[in-house]
């Protein structure tokens, strides 16, 4: 781990002291999700309610700029300059270094189209069936631990190979008992819970930013 990213991970718990009984797992989960990125791998994610808003926000956070500049792959730049047009230029000058993320709760023509014919509880879980491969990571967040359709999507990401990282309360559940990196926050109560989640997955973000760019 890079300095820059250690300074914001022992930030995180020096702000935040009630969660030093997280500590290994998120270091256990970054190390699983830059082990994703450095081979080329993506990241999904997957939540109800405001653990799905939870879900989109980590996804925002990787695909564009956080907190520091982030250049896009030189040859993509070469390329667009090359063109020799306005919109190449613009792009060149504008778009923003990102790292490859989904959330699944998001896709609402999947989601509604599975829950219609199958069942709500399959549709995190078949999209990760179509997407994901060998390597990737699959964070899950559930305040209980128990939302069936991330157990499942947990379930499937084994035998697909792909790293599973659960976002619980302290209970954990049934997804904290499979997850590879399993974060159970010192909480009970749903909007607590997801109170300690976002500093929690800020804190990743920055620090992947930090070794990647």
């Amino acid at each position: 781990m890079k300095d820059s990213a250690r300074e914001i991970f022992d930030n995180l718990f020096a702000r935040l002291p009630e969660l030093t009984c997280c500590r290994e797992d998120v270091a256990q989960a970054f190390e699983l999700i830059l082990g994703t990125y450095r081979q080329g791998g993506r990241v999904f994610t997957c939540g109800n309610g405001g653990s799905a808003a939870d879900a989109d926000h980590i996804v925002g956070e990787l695909l564009k700029k956080f907190r520091k500049e982030r250049d896009i792959p030189a040859e993509v730049k070469v390329r667009l300059l090359d063109n020799g047009d306005e919109d190449g230029a613009w792009l060149a000058e504008k778009l923003e270094g990102s790292l490859a993320a989904v959330s699944l709760s998001a896709q609402s023509a999947i989601l509604s189209a599975y829950a219609n014919d199958v069942a709500w509880e399959g549709a995190f879980a078949q999209q990760l069936l179509g997407l994901a491969r060998e390597g990737d990571t699959l964070i899950a967040l559930s305040t209980s631990g128990n939302s069936r359709n991330c157990v499942l999507a947990a379930s499937l990401a084994h035998e697909l190979d792909v790293n599973v990282i659960s976002f619980t309360g302290e209970g954990g559940g049934r997804l904290a008992a499979t997850a590879d990196a399993a974060i159970r926050v010192p909480a009970t109560e749903t909007y607590r819970i997801q109170e300690y989640h976002l500093p929690i997955y800020h804190a990743l973000c920055a620090m992947l930013e930090e070794e990647l760019f």
